[in-house]
């Protein structure tokens, strides 16, 4: 069973920093791409940082672009999105996920297993 557990949001002051961690099971972790989405209150979800399989190229929205970077450790089956400099805009619901597929992608369509979110609240 594909599992994905994202952890690491908080309450975080304007200019802050955050690492979120996505610990992943029941699949071979390094095949696969891995990306981090958010859902805003009252807004869509956006994909805002991807991560490719074994080369791991990095892919950002231009909201986030700077500013944070993912990664992945593929001997712990983990990703992380480390976050700086974090605005009020920041605040949403944040979400790993990954698919059956090998180009990396921040269009969640082909994107299958969700983790549960978590959440990260930027206010001073």
């Amino acid at each position: 069973e594909v599992q994905l557990q994202a952890s690491g949001g908080g309450l975080v002051q304007p200019g802050g920093s955050l690492r979120l961690s996505c610990a992943a099971s029941g699949f071979t972790f390094d095949d696969k791409v891995i990306s981090w989405f958010r859902q805003a209150p009252g807004k869509e979800r956006e994909g805002i940082a991807c991560i490719s399989d074994r080369r791991a190229s990095t892919y950002y929205a231009d909201s986030v672009k700077g500013r944070f970077t993912i990664s992945r450790d593929n001997a712990k089956n983990t990703v992380y999105l480390q976050m700086n400099y974090l605005k009020p805009e920041d605040t949403a619901v944040y979400f790993c996920a990954t698919g059956h597929f090998a180009e990396a992608t921040l269009n969640e369509a082909p994107y299958a297993y969700w983790g549960q979110g978590t959440l990260v609240t930027v206010s001073s």
